[in-house]
């Protein structure tokens, strides 16, 4: 409960940006929030970071540009951060701390929930199996996504991970039951970025399932870390109490955990590597493991985590420690993006950990775990031939591998490659796999039965 009568202090001991420090303070809750005023009265949101010995520490949401020490003042409100939730935020954009920003109404109704959530009791999860259907072949068939999956996307700058992004959304969203719903929180997001998605989400007819939450690049550092938290505090409401099977996205954690740093350093913290704080582990679980299901529940939150890899770099901490947390991951191939395939996915190094409990038989047919492990040993083989290609020259290869290589063109061309407005059923993804499969000598293809061969081998080879 908020205070009937909030504690307020006149006077600050330093300043700091984003942080404000005092001394004196009694009575004071970690992630309490605050309000912050300056000499003309005008207040902004903060919350409290550290407590102890009658110290606390307050990171300014609005930043404390125009703040002095002697003049502040701070009040302390007795409850955490927390923002109104309702199912009408569904076709509308807020920034990163829930307000409205598209003119509609403000402020909006609903009920009022702390942003830092309630965990989910590991025994009352419920484990992911439906498949989601994305539109995408190379997501769909060789690393599908599950309800209540946390599937992120490694990138980097330049690579089309926001065209991606918006193309997964619309496809889903016209796949999916009435009962669907996406979330996007956008932090340090570009403007151009922004109007990109309302308008892909607008054409499309997909604007009314879906909530932005959109933190641009110049809003304060400390916004991009409750952005996540936010836009997770209505995904759980859609989820668990209207029983919806909500899409989060998340983009760019990198930028989040840029943030995360910017603070950690102002706080004087021991840096761990590349100067993240040592705690950029928990604060990445603390979001992720807000996705899934939980027994008895209709609904579900599924998330798919956006980061750039700076220069491409997979062993970077960010995408490093997300590896860790999350049920797989869709990694960007800028080689692939060259040669001007879209989307251009690693196929080798993206996985998806859940795939095998929602596919196959009773979800989408009876040879996809077979036919996706056929086309990954292939390819495996490709990468091995065109390395020898390279030091002895095609001419020298065996008629074999020069089949291989035909394979390795053909997956690359006609199942990885499609248009960003090209919806593939699972059925024509999985037609297509057999397609380029069929290129091989039947003897190569040891992961496939004679039964699946006889059924869909012979076929695509008599056409």
């Amino acid at each position: 409960m908020i205070r009937d009568n909030p504690v307020q202090y006149v006077g600050v001991d330093r300043i700091d940006e984003p942080l404000i420090y005092l001394s004196g303070v009694r009575d004071v809750g970690y992630d309490e929030t605050v309000q912050v005023a300056d000499q003309q009265g005008s207040y902004r949101p903060g919350t409290v970071l550290e407590v102890g010995r009658n110290r606390a520490v307050v990171q300014v949401l609005g930043g404390t540009t125009g703040l002095s020490t002697s003049q502040t003042r701070v009040r302390f409100e007795g409850a955490p951060f927390s923002v109104r939730v309702t199912e009408d935020m569904l076709g509308r954009a807020f920034d990163g701390l829930g307000r409205p920003i598209d003119g509609g109404p403000s402020p909006i109704g609903g009920e009022e929930r702390a942003v830092s959530g309630v965990p989910i009791n590991p025994a009352a999860r419920a484990y992911p199996t439906d498949f989601i259907h994305t539109g995408v072949s190379i997501i769909d068939g060789s690393n599908s996504l599950i309800r209540g999956q946390k599937l992120p996307i490694f990138s980097g700058n330049g690579l089309p991970h926001q065209q991606l992004t918006a193309q997964i959304v619309r496809q889903a969203t016209i796949a999916e039951a009435e009962s669907f719903a996406v979330v996007l929180a956008g932090m340090g997001i570009k403007n151009d970025e922004a109007d990109y998605f309302r308008h892909s989400f607008e054409d499309a007819g997909a604007l009314g399932k879906v909530a932005l939450f959109l933190s641009p690049a110049d809003a304060p550092s400390v916004e991009r870390i409750l952005t996540p938290q936010v836009a997770l505090t209505l995904a759980e409401y859609l989820a668990f109490e209207r029983d919806m099977h909500v899409l989060v996205l998340l983009t760019d954690m990198t930028n989040y955990c840029d943030a995360l740093r910017e603070i950690s350093s102002a706080r004087d913290e021991i840096p761990a590597r590349k100067g993240y704080p040592g705690h950029l582990y928990s604060d990445l679980a603390a979001i992720y493991e807000r996705a899934g299901r939980i027994k008895g529940a209709e609904g579900s939150i599924t998330q798919i985590p956006i980061l750039t890899m700076p220069s491409d770099d997979i062993s970077h901490p960010v995408p490093d420690l997300t590896g860790y947390i999350t049920e797989g991951q869709i990694v960007s191939e800028r080689g692939l993006f060259l040669k001007g395939i879209y989307p251009p996915i690693d196929a080798l190094g993206s996985l998806s950990r859940l795939m095998k409990d929602g596919v196959g038989k009773g979800f989408t047919r009876d040879d996809h775990i077979a036919v996706s492990n056929q086309l990954y040993a292939a390819y495996s083989r490709v990468e091995d031939v065109r390395g020898l290609a390279s030091v002895i020259g095609e001419d020298e290869l065996s008629p074999a591998d020069r089949q291989f290589l035909e394979f390795g063109d053909a997956f690359e061309r006609q199942y990885l490659a499609q248009g960003e407005n090209e919806n593939r059923t699972i059925e024509q993804t999985l037609d297509t796999a057999w397609k380029v499969i069929s290129i091989l000598p039947r003897s190569e293809l040891v992961r496939l039965n004679d039964q699946m061969l006889d059924q869909h081998y012979s076929r695509q080879e008599q056409d």
